[in-house]
Order: C-alpha cells, then sequence, then structure tokens
C-alpha cells in the first residue's frame, strides 16, 4: 500500500510531505464541513440529509491521513461508513441508550467508572482525530463541555489513591492521545506511582486515524511508563497503512504491548475472511486481536448493527484457520453497566456419560472421554 501523502486528496495538495507527517498539521485540518467533505467524497442526497440533521447531536470530523483512505464514489466504502454520517442515525430506536454501559452512572467521582472490582476506566479527554460514527459515547466525546478539567483529573486521580481494590487502571475518553506529551506522560507517571496499581491500560485510535501522533517524543514517556497495554481499534484491513505500520513499530521499540479491540460493523467488517485478513496484518505488526466486540446499543447506531449470529460465524471461522492468538474473544457488554460476557460457537456436539463428541472447525466429529470428578 502507498503512503496516505502520495494518494492524498487534491484539496491537500500543496501540502509538503513534512506537513503531512506532522501530527498538530493533521488535526488542524481536519475535514469537518459538508463543503471540505465535497472535495473528497461524491456525497448522495441521502448523505447530505444526514450530515445536515446530525451534525448538532454529533460533530463530524476527519483527518486528511483517514479521508485519503475513502474511496470517493462508493457509498458503501467501509471506511467512509466509519467516518460520515450516514441516514440510519436519523432512525430512532425504543431500545437504543445515550448511555448504553452505565458509564456515568458508575462514576464515584466525575471521569472514573469503576464497574468491575479490580479495574476503572479513566476519562481524561473528551477530542478525538476523527468521530467514529459508531462511537459509543456520542453524548460526551466532542462535546467541549465534557472536557476533562486538570481538577476532575485531579480528582480521578485521588479516587485510584484511595481505593487498594484498584489494580488496573485504563486510560481513555475521547482518545487521551489527543493530549499533549507532557500532559500525558503527567497522568501516566501518576498512575504508575500509586502502589496498588499493578496494570496501566491506554485506549486509542491514533493509530489509525492519526498515526503522526506516535512520535519519538510521545513513545519517551509511555516507555518511561512502561509496560503500558496500549488498545487501539483497527476495524478493517484498509487501515493499516504504511504510516500505521510505522506507529505500531514505534509502540513496540517502546516497550508497549499492543492488542486489537475490533468492533463488528454491518458493512465494514461483517465478513469472515475480512476479519481473517486484518487479524493476520495485526499479528504481523505485532499487534495481537483482543476483542470483537458486538456493537452496542447506543443512540444512532443500530444500522451498524449484525445479528450475533454473524460473530459467531466469525469466530468458527477463525478458529482453525489462524493461530489461537489470531482468534480474539468475541464479547457483548451488556447494558446497564453487566459487563463483558463472551460468545463462542458450540463445539460440543453430544454426551453420552463419558462419551464426548465434538466438531472441528471443518465440521468433523471426533469422540473424547471425559474423566469423572473424584467426588462424583
Amino acid at each position: 500500500m502507498e503512503s496516505t501523502y502520495d494518494a492524498r486528496p487534491s484539496i491537500f495538495e500543496s501540502a509538503s510531505r513534512e506537513e503531512w507527517s506532522d501530527w498538530h498539521w493533521q488535526q488542524r485540518h481536519r475535514l469537518r464541513t459538508l463543503e471540505d467533505l465535497e472535495s473528497v467524497v461524491e456525497w448522495t442526497d441521502e448523505e447530505r440529509r444526514a450530515f445536515e440533521a446530525s451534525r448538532e447531536e454529533f460533530r463530524v470530523a476527519v483527518t486528511p491521513h483517514y479521508a485519503t483512505l475513502i474511496e470517493s464514489d462508493d457509498p458503501d466504502d467501509p471506511i467512509r461508513r466509519q467516518a460520515l454520517p450516514a441516514p440510519g442515525e436519523l432512525d430512532p430506536r425504543d431500545f437504543e441508550l445515550e448511555d448504553p454501559l452505565a458509564e456515568d452512572a458508575h462514576m464515584p467521582v466525575p471521569g472514573v467508572t469503576h464497574r468491575y472490582p479490580d479495574r476503572v476506566l479513566f476519562y481524561v479527554s473528551h477530542n478525538c482525530p476523527v468521530y467514529c460514527r459508531h462511537c459509543t459515547r456520542k453524548r460526551k466525546v466532542s462535546d467541549p463541555e465534557t472536557a476533562a478539567s486538570r481538577s476532575q483529573i485531579e480528582q480521578g486521580l485521588e479516587y485510584i489513591r484511595e481505593t487498594p481494590e484498584v489494580r488496573d487502571v485504563l486510560i481513555s475518553g475521547g482518545d487521551p492521545l489527543t493530549l499533549s506529551d507532557e500532559r500525558l506522560g503527567t497522568i501516566l507517571a501518576d498512575v504508575q506511582a500509586v502502589d496498588h496499581v499493578e496494570v496501566l491500560r491506554l485506549g486509542t485510535r491514533n493509530p489509525v486515524t492519526l498515526p503522526q501522533r506516535i512520535t519519538t517524543d510521545l513513545c519517551e514517556q509511555l516507555e518511561a511508563a512502561r509496560p503500558v497495554y496500549v488498545n487501539t481499534h483497527f476495524n478493517h484491513p484498509r487501515e493499516i497503512t504504511p504510516e500505521a505500520e510505522r506507529a505500531l513499530d514505534r509502540l513496540l521499540d517502546a516497550g508497549c504491548v499492543l492488542g486489537n479491540q475490533m468492533v463488528l460493523l454491518k458493512g465494514v467488517n461483517d465478513d469472515p475472511e475480512t476479519v481473517m485478513q486484518l487479524n493476520r496484518r495485526l499479528l504481523e505488526c505485532g499487534c495481537r486481536p483482543y476483542y470483537i466486540l458486538q456493537c452496542d446499543m447506543a443512540e444512532g447506531i443500530t444500522h451498524f448493527r449484525t445479528a450475533l449470529s454473524k460473530g459467531l460465524e466469525i469466530m468458527d471461522h477463525l478458529r482453525g484457520r489462524i493461530a489461537g492468538m489470531g482468534v480474539p474473544d468475541f464479547v457483548v457488554d451488556l447494558p446497564g453497566g453487566g459487563g463483558k460476557i463472551e460468545l463462542v460457537p458450540e463445539y460440543l456436539e453430544e454426551r453420552h456419560g463419558e462419551r464426548v463428541v465434538f466438531r472441528n472447525y471443518k465440521g468433523e466429529t471426533f469422540e473424547f472421554t471425559d474423566v469423572a470428578d473424584a467426588d462424583d
């Protein structure tokens, strides 16, 4: 695949390679208006109406890098579906929830969600390079009023310090990499300094939408806090650009442990071979497929959702055709704060006492002898 700079749209023709590689330049030149985006894609009338009707509810912003990946004349392009408003956003459903995972309801202090006993989500930014249309935090992401102030972040840190059962902290947002190197480094150091915190995680989609953000200076901050478990969010193989490969390589050099959380999206990656290709490329880049997440019951994203059976079909296809480390967990994050549960295809065909019959990925059956419990 060629560099996105070499394939850049004509609107950015005057940009130098140095500018294109500068994440600040990419942020400043994000496409936000219908007029800007019309220079990159051929809009349908339905898409124009969706843009006008939805932009007050959830803003639009697309980095030049990510805009380059869009097939301009294909309304069903998987990158376009993730970046640009679609009519489905205007079709509300009774079961949709503003806060589907009850993150705000499980906040002991502003900006900290404590839902599981040993871990917390630490919200530090409302901003993202690209406002993904399948976002589960539309209620707050892109809204300046939800920005995490310094006092709020300090309050969150104090809660973590005073809660010894917290062993695992996930720094999230928005995207925490929208913060400056210095600010992010301070937060990482402050969390790492808490004696009972054993695991430090960072959730970011920057390697996908703004890989230029993964700079030497940023990696120095991450290396100082190593090991940082970085969970990123590639949804389609075309998102693994040369720039994304370099970003992942830099994170590995900084001692980060890389995992990918793919969201199952209709018309984007609801095809077993697409997921297979994505996961092979991720492993090649040193990033382990971690989760396939069933799309949440958030407002305005039901058009992205697939049946649960589709995820199980994909899992069935992956097993046996790619090494186990390339097979993520397929999970549903239960509404109301119920937490994640894993779904797996059914491989146990029948049981007769100690005789158990399993099927494998090819559909072949094999007999296995179980051993009864000693207590039995």
